[in-house]
């Protein structure tokens, strides 16, 4: 059975009205609405207390800089400039004052470390959870095109930005968005660069959501895989048993970007990780036997 927010997505699409002046609607890291200077591109995420971040044990100070990577990280998976925030606060009644300035404060840190001011949003306080809503306007780098989740191509490589797996020990509350890097990329490959999206959800998710996106396939190596595991996926598995490649492959919250690339990336500017590449049809894995398997899109879904 799909996954509910899958599902969901998916029957959201089905009745999304695709019309001027919209030019990327739903089904990508951003959408994208036309105006008479250009474009603008818009996304949202919402955290929660208990599922993204636990107000008892995590500082207000990191739970609002992630309320903000996490959105910035939507304009890295589309190589776009972000250019302002809002930020909306649903309080817990036992939040204090000091605990929400230090949250917001944490967060406009982050987001003037981007060139993004804050400009406005809302706050009320109710008997449930804290819950955080950032949403992030954002503009095309001159001559760089928006990279979409759409352009794969079958003999695309497959590269990711980093390390992968057990981001919950802590790096889920630290990553640094890769708006930089994704920037240098879309300027360096050019036209080379067909798809891209970061790891918010897992490996195989994310890679899934390209693949389907763009209706092709894709194998991605478990040698290749070994190379990139963190620290965190082993000592992760070491604590739960769990074999230490589904953390590579599942644990999401990396922020990574994967893309996908026509040859060889040597003159990105970017340290990449090759995983694999693009096919005709279906997700698989190749084993370090060489045998071929179909591979789940296991990953974090609601």
């Amino acid at each position: 059975m799909r996954a509910f927010e899958l599902a969901l997505v998916d029957w959201l699409t089905e009745r999304s009205v695709h019309r001027a002046p919209v030019i990327v609607g739903i089904g990508d890291d951003m959408a994208a609405v036309g105006w008479t200077q250009g474009s603008v591109l818009l996304s949202s995420d919402m955290l929660l207390d208990g599922v993204h971040f636990d107000s008892r044990r995590h500082r207000f100070t990191e739970i609002g800089r992630k309320a903000v990577a996490c959105c910035l990280s939507d304009c890295a998976a589309m190589a776009v400039r972000p250019t302002a925030l809002l930020l909306s606060l649903a309080l817990a009644k036992t939040d204090t004052l000091e605990n929400v300035q230090a949250l917001l404060s944490a967060a406009v840190a982050l987001a003037n470390e981007f060139d993004t001011p804050l400009v406005g949003g809302d706050t009320t306080r109710w008997g449930h959870p804290l819950a955080i809503d950032v949403s992030v306007a954002a503009a095309p780098y001159d001559g760089i095109e928006p990279v979409r989740r759409s352009g794969a191509r079958p003999g695309d490589r497959l590269y990711v930005t980093g390390v992968l797996g057990g981001s919950l020990l802590g790096r889920h509350l630290s990553f640094t968005p890769r708006i930089h890097e994704a920037r240098q990329l879309a300027s360096a490959l050019g036209d080379r660069l067909h798809a891209m999206i970061d790891i918010s959800d897992g490996l195989a998710l994310d890679l899934w959501r390209i693949c389907q996106a763009s209706h092709v396939g894709a194998v991605i190596e478990e040698e290749l895989l070994r190379r990139i595991t963190s620290e965190d996926a082993a000592r992760l598995a070491e604590e739960d048993g769990r074999p230490v490649l589904d953390h590579v492959l599942g644990d999401g919250e990396d922020f990574e970007l994967l893309l996908a690339v026509e040859g060889r990336p040597d003159d990105a500017g970017v340290p990449l990780h090759s995983v694999g590449r693009i096919t005709e049809a279906d997700l698989r894995i190749r084993r370090l036997d060489g045998a071929v398997e179909p591979l789940e899109p296991t990953g974090f879904t609601h």
